[in-house]
């Protein structure tokens, strides 16, 4: 089921409505929503980086923000390395800091800066989730292992990380296919 008033599970993006959509942000939001892309982190963890998580080409999700409280590293992506380039983002403190400076952007702010930008490009059912729900199914789909998803995304359980993976209805009937 779509997301709905939000209800449901968020919509996976295309290469080309998350495309609209990051050339619709402002360079901030453009490079948060960028890591959420492609780390598949969550945008609570992604708001609460801070210039030393930028660990050469790794980004370190610390225990302190995870939900999980465990600490993760996640490769940095080479679109995504550009895209960190050109946001020209602080070299100390919170990446994106908030009104206060002690203090990261909020959550919400994060939300309707996406919601206005998807309520233009006329998107429905897309939410700050979509981001982690498009990762882990575009790996899935990829070949990639579940336990390489499931430690780079920080899920608890495969039973947790199953859940936000998308199979398309080509994807079960070609599984069907498969038999003899």
């Amino acid at each position: 089921m779509p997301k709905c008033d939000r209800n449901g599970k968020a919509e996976l993006w295309t290469d080309d409505q998350f495309e609209q959509v990051i050339a619709e942000l402002n360079p901030n939001m453009r490079a948060i929503f960028s890591i959420c892309y492609y780390t598949g982190c969550r945008i609570s963890e992604a708001r609460q980086l801070q210039a030393d998580s930028l660990v050469g080409n790794i980004i370190v999700f610390k225990k302190t923000t995870t939900k999980t409280k465990h600490t993760r590293a996640v490769p940095i992506h080479s679109k995504l390395k550009a895209m960190l380039d050109e946001a020209n983002l602080p070299t100390e403190g919170y990446l994106f800091p908030g009104r206060n400076q002690d203090k990261p952007i909020t959550r919400q702010a994060c939300d309707k800066a996406l919601r206005q930008v998807c309520s233009y490009l006329g998107f429905d059912g897309f939410s700050t989730h979509s981001n982690r729900r498009t990762w882990a199914t575009g790996l899935d789909r990829g070949g990639v292992r579940m336990k390489a998803i499931q430690e780079l995304g920080g899920w608890s359980s495969m039973v947790s990380l199953q859940r936000y993976l998308d199979v398309s209805d080509a994807e079960k009937a070609a599984a069907i296919e498969v038999l003899e």
